[in-house]
């Protein structure tokens, strides 16, 4: 049994930092294409299209699961698929880019709150240390003290970002084991691509510019190929990967794990599009970095079963194993 769950953290964390990998490429990719003249909320849809078009196979497949868990997909599609995305994007066009994605990240600290005071739940101390220093350090990655201007509009926006981006560990934990990672994910990119095209209009996309070439770390490459790295990598097996974590682990070392993002999409900004990392953002990687490995040690480990299961000293024992699961 321990075994078992050793194996299942260790996974988890795998599949965790594989979700951050995929998530972080998405940024160096598409800013070629936005740099050829595409509109950022067109690459949104290319992306999240992409995908769905990539897993219809894989939703054909799971098609039973519309008649157990149609409010599930519908809530994922909706949130972590669009909302976040439509949210984002709207939030940017009214504040810092910096600040808006730091709000958006406050996402783990609010599935913290819900864990604790709706679901009633306890929460490590490893998990809030981890949280707190992982905001703290994308705090510096971000220079969000740089140029700050206050907007209502665009914190509420963000905001709502924060509250989407906190539904993707939620409700990637809702199902437990009894929906398929790969059911949710395609499900989800399907309605998430309808309802982001009532906001991105794809039918006014300069289609053309796809046919062309854009330029990644000094090279050329089709303007389709990052198209379908976006679709591929960054969105459909980072969101499988991502779902796969959550379920090994808990939605709040996911979360914590998942600034690992950030500090992914600001290194490779450096080596494929020569963005120099200033000291604070290099000591704020190393700051996110640490949180998440603080974060990981949140993993409960089995409580020893007692030798009899009949006795009320053994029921206590089972009780208590509960509470640490939970």
């Amino acid at each position: 049994m321990g075994e078992a769950r050793a194996r299942r953290r260790a996974s988890g964390l795998a599949l965790a930092v594989a979700s951050a990998l995929c998530f972080g490429g998405s940024g160096p990719v598409a800013r070629p294409l936005l740099e050829a003249g595409l509109d950022p909320l067109h690459v949104t849809w290319l992306r999240v299209a992409g995908a769905a078009l990539l897993l219809v196979p894989l939703a054909v497949r799971h098609r039973r699961v519309l008649r157990t868990h149609p409010a599930l997909l519908l809530a994922f599609g909706a949130l972590p698929m669009a909302g976040v995305q439509a949210f984002y994007f709207a939030a940017i066009n009214r504040i810092p880019v910096g600040v808006a994605l730091l709000i958006e990240f406050l996402g783990p600290v609010l599935v913290l709150a819900w864990v604790r005071l709706v679901r009633r739940r306890p929460v490590s101390r490893a998990a809030v240390v981890g949280v707190v220093l992982a905001v703290g350090g994308l705090s510096c990655l971000l220079e969000v003290w740089a140029g700050v201007r206050l907007d209502a509009a665009g914190l509420l926006l963000a905001l709502g970002a924060m509250v989407c981006q906190a539904a993707y560990f939620l409700l990637g934990d809702a199902a437990g084991d009894d929906v398929d990672p790969m059911a949710v994910v395609a499900y989800g990119a399907l309605i998430g691509a309808v309802l982001i095209s009532a906001v991105a209009a794809p039918w006014t996309l300069p289609w053309q510019r796809l046919a062309g070439s854009v330029e990644v770390a000094g090279a050329t490459v089709p303007a389709a190929a990052c198209v379908v790295w976006l679709a591929l990598v960054t969105t459909a097996l980072a969101y499988a990967t991502g779902v796969g974590a959550i379920r090994r682990l808990t939605p709040m070392v996911a979360g914590a794990v998942a600034y690992l993002e950030v500090v992914t999409a600001i290194v490779l900004a450096w080596l494929l599009l020569g963005e120099a990392l200033t000291p604070p953002q290099a000591l704020g990687a190393v700051i996110v970095v640490a949180g998440a490995f603080v974060a990981q040690r949140a993993v409960p480990a089995p409580a020893p079963t007692p030798p009899d299961q009949g006795s009320g000293p053994a029921g206590r024992g089972g009780a208590s194993a509960g509470a640490v699961r939970g």
